[in-house]
């Protein structure tokens, strides 16, 4: 006795594999039936045993207009049956979608995060005075915070006012000024302090649970 068998790495493609060959098989005999009315007739049935198979997606909406554009694609569309739906079409689902726009990050001082940019336009759009000032000079001690969490170790204020101003194109100029950021040292032990935060160490108490009588 002979028996032929058939190899995936001879079988044609399936076009959706996760409904498996006997489905795309039931596509295939589906698209040679001679009269419209037997086509009509065995799509819906196949839709009935594709639905049957993903039961999980019944309660999404649009789920049976899901079902049926899948059939046609199957086909290759080729399948000529009534569809409660618009049918697709291969040029449609074929057609590249359009680029996105690369969201605009804060120049290539990447280590101060996109909010930083957002927090000196604000500083722009307020009138001269002490609040505008008192607003500029803690985007400063927030961009040296940042700075130290990525550099981790210490940074010179003239650096952090170069990049303030290369941020605001130019428009918040802090270089001349006499006064002094946030030190470094205390920025630094604020932030291992917060990562401290909620540790607790209980002295004195011991677990009494194992302990022999």
């Amino acid at each position: 006795m002979t028996f032929d068998l058939e190899y995936n790495s001879e079988r044609t493609l399936m076009i959706i594999p996760e409904y498996g060959r006997h489905i795309q098989k039931l596509v295939n005999h589906c698209v040679a039936l001679e009269t419209k009315e037997e086509r009509n007739t065995m799509a819906k049935a196949i839709i009935d045993v594709m639905g049957n198979l993903q039961p999980h997606l019944r309660d999404v909406p649009d789920f049976k207009h899901k079902l049926w554009d899948q059939l046609f694609i199957m086909s290759d569309f080729k399948l000529d049956a009534d569809a409660p739906y618009e049918i697709p079409s291969k040029e449609e689902l074929q057609e590249k979608p359009e680029s996105l726009a690369y969201p605009k990050s804060a120049s290539r001082y990447r280590y101060y995060g996109n909010n930083i940019q957002t927090m000196i336009d604000v500083a722009l759009s307020w009138e001269e005075g002490d609040k505008k000032e008192a607003l500029i000079f803690a985007i400063a001690n927030h961009m040296k915070k940042c700075y130290l969490n990525w550099n981790k170790d210490t940074v010179d204020d003239a650096v952090i006012f170069k990049h303030l101003l290369v941020l605001s194109d130019n428009k918040i100029d802090l270089t001349e000024t006499e006064e002094a950021l946030t030190e470094s040292k205390h920025l630094l032990r604020k932030r291992s302090s917060q990562g401290q935060k909620g540790k607790t160490h209980h002295k004195g108490k011991t677990n009494h649970k194992y302990r022999k009588k």
